[in-house]
């Protein structure tokens, strides 16, 4: 019998995704606009290839751009498509036809979203030729490849869950595809803001201990000093920023959730060979807490000889890297609880017979 019913909803949910995908692939529009988004991303594939010289170095940042560009255009689109999904049909007195034949609820709610996340999908796909381009050129790992592209189409179903979600709780479409829009901002740069507005914000005092040389006799032999008098311990404090208290706020940033999802790709160097690797590392050096004490004595490395004296440069791109944690699952799991939860909102909102209904809703 649960297999019957399961069978029953998934015809259901198949029948409400078809009619979804021939409404959108009827007109020319949709045609036009994968052809400006493929004639986009060549342009910018060919600029990358002649700016990085690819040929010679791999095509690991011709990759991982193009998958930030495409979730940036899927970031302006998919809102527009996705945001009048349910009261759009509403307003042009489709719904409650809908609604009144065995279709249920969450077949009608989870088959615009399944449909709206194919239309995501489409540029995706549009953009493969040039993401094969990148990995012919090499330097592409297949684990780079793989989990950046499954997390990116986890975030393209996210914004398509959420402008779904808001067609179903809003009544009139240009409210609910204008709040997908803002919604996505905030993730985007809304999150940057915070976290720098935040980090700025919080200060805390730190203190900085100098010892210089006041006098000492200078051997050119061996280049060091001698005979060496150091002034006393000279004290400054100042203030630093706290960045580190905010850092899982960058968690929840879309790019930042791919990027530091894709393994980090490093040279001999320790530096990132690829766009994931530098806003990866970046995004994990926020975690490390500013030193609040340092001491610097000018004596100790004038009796050593300046040119034999260790100055130490701080911990490599791939050391940070290591030694912090990864965030990206806390900012996908963030994402995926947003677009279930304005899924459940909007069956909440659909579903038949519905009690209440705001007011201006058209019921057929």
């Amino acid at each position: 019998m649960s297999v019957s019913r399961n069978r029953m909803f998934f015809t259901g949910l198949g029948v409400i995704v078809v009619l979804e995908l021939r409404q959108r692939v009827r007109g020319v529009a949709w045609y036009v606009l994968l052809g400006v988004f493929m004639l986009l991303v060549g342009i910018v594939t060919f600029l990358l290839w002649l700016a990085s010289a690819a040929w010679m170095a791999g095509g690991g940042d011709i990759f991982s751009t193009i998958i930030f560009f495409v979730l940036l255009l899927g970031t302006l689109v998919s809102p527009a498509l996705s945001g009048n999904a349910i009261n759009g049909d509403r307003e042009i007195g489709i719904l409650a036809t809908t609604q009144v034949t065995l279709i249920s609820t969450w077949q009608l709610v989870l088959g615009k979203f399944v449909a709206a996340w194919i239309t995501a999908l489409a540029f995706l796909a549009a953009a493969l030729p040039f993401l094969i381009f990148a990995v012919v050129l090499g330097k592409v790992s297949i684990g780079t490849i793989t989990v950046s592209v499954l997390v990116l189409a986890a975030e393209l179903g996210v914004i398509a869950a959420v402008g779904v979600g808001l067609s179903g709780v809003l009544t009139r479409p240009l409210f609910s595809i204008v709040l997908t829009y803002l919604v996505v901002a905030a993730l985007s740069l809304g999150t940057l803001i915070a976290f720098a507005l935040l980090g700025t914000a919080t200060q805390q005092q730190a203190t900085r201990v100098n010892y210089h040389v006041i006098s000492s006799t200078f051997d050119e032999q061996n280049g060091k000093q001698s005979d060496i008098v150091c002034s006393t311990a000279s004290t400054s404090t100042y203030d630093l920023p706290r960045f580190d208290y905010y850092w899982w706020i960058l968690a929840a940033n879309p790019y930042s959730v791919v990027a530091d999802a894709a393994p980090g790709s490093f040279d001999a160097s320790g530096y990132p060979t690829d766009l994931f690797g530098q806003i990866a590392v970046a995004v994990r050096s926020a975690q490390a807490p500013p030193a609040l004490y340092t001491e610097y004595n000018e004596c100790e490395e004038a009796s050593r000889g300046y040119l034999d004296s260790n100055f130490d440069s701080g911990p490599t791109a791939e050391q940070t890297y290591d030694n912090a944690v990864p965030s990206w699952f806390i900012g996908l799991a963030i994402h995926l609880g947003l677009g279930v939860g304005a899924l459940i909102w909007a069956w909440r909102r659909t579903r038949t017979p519905a009690r209440h209904l705001p007011n201006g809703s058209r019921i057929a």
